[in-house]
This record gives structure tokens, sequence and C-alpha cells, in this order.
């Protein structure tokens, strides 16, 4: 035990989480009307979801279905629809005739759940999770406040404490008002006086800070660039085959591929999941458009371009770009918003554990299909940490409260709120029963299944 930690009291919890994001707070959601005795535990004075990306008339990019609760029980108290109905908005959100809740919606939505559920414990910031030295089959999470360190003793332990904003190696270390868009609205005013802005990024954050930036462009506003490495301004892949990736069969499937396989498809599936929405694409084309009838619009879209590096003279940036050409080239700007978005990342506070939990070959946790971590003991467990072990399902709104459901079950010993297993049309692997084809069969161009891939 932490030598300036007091001694835990008798207590045991079922379950301490330690982070209150969207994830978290479904798993607090689900298990309230259950049996057990849960804690969550958070260094935030209040729940907030994305605050300097909260702008006016932004949606989330999931149904109003991938809430908190409704795909492991319609029936919760804390869904959507339930939140809606006692404020009021259920009728206009009706008439409305959109499946996506508005940004400050969803917010206020996970706001109105935290309220109800007296299991959650603010401003506690986790420093350390350790083996109870009395019981190893419990753990011990201690957390500073502001009155002093509280710890707390528990048979299961939840790690949803989310990604963080990455800043490329080339541009780290910044002076000058170089701001990451998880900041943005923090930083819209002094980005729109700004005499020029540099926006680095390809994906939603993006496409959002270009897009509320360009209006401040013309007489007295800024001249606006948006530079990405990608080929081209992605869509969100949306089509339905697509979205029956977000399934349980495809993590299944993908869990079950070798390591650099599915490193690999990490890779190429990011624009499935971390693209522009296509009415956003197709806005900010109309806006340039209405914008270039009264003149030329100040601004330069530079796709294919890396950014090399950057240095700040005191005035002014100057970056050092690539095109994919392989021609190297500079130019300048007042101001950066490096919206280069999240990765999740091992908390420290697990170290003191860290001989209990499964690691892969590249310092990663190595998630089990379950969600657990600590070698198949099931008493660990991580939320939106799994990308590089379960796909794209990991950052998914819509499949968290199937994770929570499952994590309950691996808690309770049994299942609580019953999980699909099978919701897709198409099989992701070689279907069962497949004979394998005899040597030398020669396979059709394309019908390479990734299964087949990770067995060349």
């Amino acid at each position: 035990m932490s030598a300036t930690a007091p001694a835990p009291d008798a207590r045991v919890h079922d379950v301490v989480g330690v982070g209150i994001g969207p994830f978290n707070l479904g798993l607090a959601a689900l298990a309230a009307p259950l049996d057990l005795d849960t804690v969550f535990l958070d260094r935030a004075a209040a729940f907030r979801w994305h605050p300097g990306m909260m702008l006016e008339g932004a949606t989330i990019q999931v149904p109003f279905l991938a809430d908190l609760v409704t795909m492991a029980d319609p029936t919760s108290p804390y869904s959507f629809l339930a939140w809606l109905k006692a404020t009021g908005r259920l009728y206009a959100f009706y008439i409305r005739e959109s499946f996506y809740p508005l940004r400050a919606e969803y917010d206020a939505y996970c706001r109105w759940v935290a309220d109800q559920l007296p299991a959650l414990r603010w401003g506690r910031t986790v420093t350390s999770v350790e083996v109870d030295p009395h019981d190893a089959d419990l753990y011990v999470v201690h957390a500073r406040t502001a009155a002093g360190v509280e710890s707390y003793r528990t048979r299961h332990v939840v790690l949803g404490v989310g990604t963080q904003p990455v800043v490329p190696v080339a541009l780290r270390g910044l002076d000058g008002p170089v701001v990451h868009s998880a900041d943005y609205l923090t930083h819209r005013g002094a980005l729109r006086a700004a005499a020029s802005v540099t926006v680095v990024g390809s994906g939603q954050s993006a496409a959002e800070v270009y897009r509320d930036l360009l209006e401040a462009t013309g007489p007295g506003g800024p001249r606006l660039d948006w530079v990405t490495r990608s080929p081209r301004f992605f869509p969100m892949e949306y089509t339905k085959l697509t979205l029956e990736m977000t399934s349980p069969e495809y993590t299944d499937h993908f869990h079950a591929l070798p390591g650099d396989v599915r490193d690999r498809l990490t890779r190429e599936q990011r624009h499935l999941y971390k693209g522009i929405s296509a009415d956003l694409v197709d806005d900010i084309y109309d806006a340039l458009y209405r914008k270039s009838a009264t003149g030329p619009v100040p601004t330069t879209l530079l796709t294919g371009t890396e950014v090399l590096g950057a240095t700040w003279d005191g005035e002014r940036y100057t970056l050092r770009l690539r095109h994919a050409t392989g021609v190297e080239h500079e130019r300048t700007t007042d101001a950066l918003v490096l919206a280069t978005g999240y990765a999740a990342q091992v908390p420290d506070v697990v170290l003191g554990i860290a001989h209990r939990l499964a690691w892969d070959d590249r310092g990663r946790l190595d998630v089990a299909r379950d969600y657990s971590v600590d070698g198949g003991r099931r008493r660990v467990f991580v939320q939106n940490g799994e990308e590089h072990t379960h796909g794209l399902t990991a950052p998914d709104l819509g499949f968290g409260p199937w994770r929570s459901s499952a994590i309950l079950a691996a808690v309770c010993g049994r299942e609580i709120y019953p999980r699909e297993q099978r919701i897709a049309f198409q099989e992701f692997g070689v279907p069962t029963g497949t004979h394998p084809a005899p040597a030398g069969t020669v396979r059709a161009a394309g019908a390479v299944a990734l299964a087949d891939e990770a067995h060349p």
C-alpha cells in the first residue's frame, strides 16, 4: 500500500470505476438498478463532454439510440428519450425528424443522468491502484481530494479514463498561439482576430473548426488554411453494410486476428469512423461557393501535405511542409490549430498492478475479448482503451452498452442484460464448415477475406 495513503475502511465495493466519461457513466447507469455496490471516481468537478468543441448546431455522429443505455436496456429510465420527456423536448425532437442529437443535447443528457446517480464521486483524482495487502483477491484504489486521500477496496476495477489529445512529434513543444482542437472554444475569439490561421488535420474536428473559422474570413478576418496529409477530405463511411462492422461478430473476428494484422487494419479503417460527416463536407463547399460570389475567398485547402515541423519567431509560425509528390515548401501563419485527434494511453495509476495485467509486445494492454486485462482473472476491465484489440467498436458510442453488459455479466457471474451475439448479414471471416481450397487453387481477384490476410 502507498505509504501516504490511509488504510481503507472495511467496506468492499463490487466495482470501482476510474474515470467518468460516457462509457463509465453508461456502466454506472446500467448498474444502478442492480444489487451492486459501485463507486465511480473522476477528478473533474462535474460531467462535461468535449466542452472545447461544443459548437452551436454541431451534432453527434451517431443516432440517439446510441445513448448510455438503450442498446442494453430500452426500458431504462436513463435513456435519451427519457431525458427528452423529462425536459419537455420529446415532441420537438419528434417533429425535427433527425436521428442525430445536437452535441449540446447529448452533453445535457449525460449531465442529467449523472445528477441522478449517487455512485458518482467528483473531485477525486485517482493516484494509484494496488493489490489489497490483506486480501489478494481485492484491489485498493487511492484518490486525492481537496480534503485529503480516500481509499476504496473493491472486487473489480473498470478503467474508463478515455483518450487524450494527440500532438504530432514534429509539432510538440511549440511556443506561440498553438491550440489543440480540444480547447478550440476557449481560444476562438483570439483565433478569429488573428491575421492568419492554419488548421492541421482531416477528421470531423478539423472540419468543424475550419467551418467555424470560415465565417470569420473576409474583410478584417483571418486568412484561413487547412492542411492534411490525407489524399483527400474523406467523408465518414456510413453505409449500412459497413455499419455492420460495429457488431459482436466483427469484434470477435478482429480480436482473433494476429496483432500485426489488427494494427494494419486499424490504420486502414480509420476513415470509416474518423472521417467527416458528408453533410459537413457539403456545407463547407456551399459556404465556400457562397463567399466566392463576392470575390476570392482568403483560404487554401492543402491535401496530401504533411507538416514536417514548425518554428515560432515571436510573431508567426513558419511551417515546413512536404507534398505527397515529395516537394517540400514553407508557409507562414499567425496561429495554429491542431485537430490531430485523440489516443488511448495506459494510465500511470495501474503501474502498481502492472504485474497482474496482460501486455502485448508494444507495451499496450492486451485486452481479452471480455474486456478484462488481468490474464483471465476478470477483475480489471477497460472501456475505450482497446481499439488495438477490438477494432472500431472500441470508441463507438452505440457499442458502449454492449461492452458494459459484458462487464456486468462478469461482475455478477450471470447475464443481466442479454447481449446480441449475431446481428450482421455478412460473414467477416471464413464461414464455419468451409473446406480448405486445394493447393494451387487460383482465387478470384478481390475475393480474399480478412481472415485470409492473417494466413497468407
